[in-house]
């Protein structure tokens, strides 16, 4: 079988530029359509955005579940976090950690190279306790968890208000 060097070529920057627009619009979504990061947003001035590949039950088909989060999640293999400054488009990239099985298939010269990845991989394996810390702008965890239970609370009671039906009600 004959490869042809720049129809491959084409082919895989068409796959890189689909994989990221795929990724920044699953993080563009969370950022502005997900209630909790919205609420994350009116009282916080960041919020982190953290994304997990997971097979669905068919065993085949991966699905994106995005979380947004008020402190830095621990960084773990197969995930994907950035941070947003709120109620912006500004999306700084944490890292991009891939599956470890597929950590060498980044490398410099593959075909499918990517520095980003390689030095989340690298921070990953030899600075780990560097990737988890938190932005130095970041809440405190006191005052994250605050937040938080204002939000979970402010929640909870917008459930229980539900306003009465008016019809066969008059005064």
């Amino acid at each position: 079988m004959k490869i042809h060097r720049l129809e491959t070529h084409d082919r895989l920057l068409h796959l890189k530029k689909d994989q990221s627009i795929n990724i920044f619009k699953g993080a563009e979504d969370c950022l502005k359509k997900n209630p909790l990061s919205l609420a994350i947003q009116e009282k916080c001035p960041y919020v982190y955005l953290f994304a997990h590949p997971r097979t669905c039950e068919d065993g085949v088909t991966k699905a994106m579940y995005w979380q947004p989060r008020i402190s830095r999640p621990k960084p773990e293999t197969n995930s994907y976090c950035f941070r947003a400054k709120s109620k912006t488009d500004q999306v700084t990239v944490c890292w991009l950690l891939p599956p470890r099985e597929m950590w060498s298939e980044y490398i410099c010269g593959r075909v499918t190279q990517d520095d980003m990845t390689v030095w989340s991989i690298n921070q990953f394996r030899f600075h780990f306790n560097q990737l988890a810390q938190p932005d130095p702008e970041d809440l405190s965890e006191e005052r994250g968890n605050q937040v938080l239970s204002q939000i979970l609370m402010e929640h909870k009671q917008a459930k229980e208000f539900k306003p009465l039906p008016s019809e066969g009600f008059s005064l």
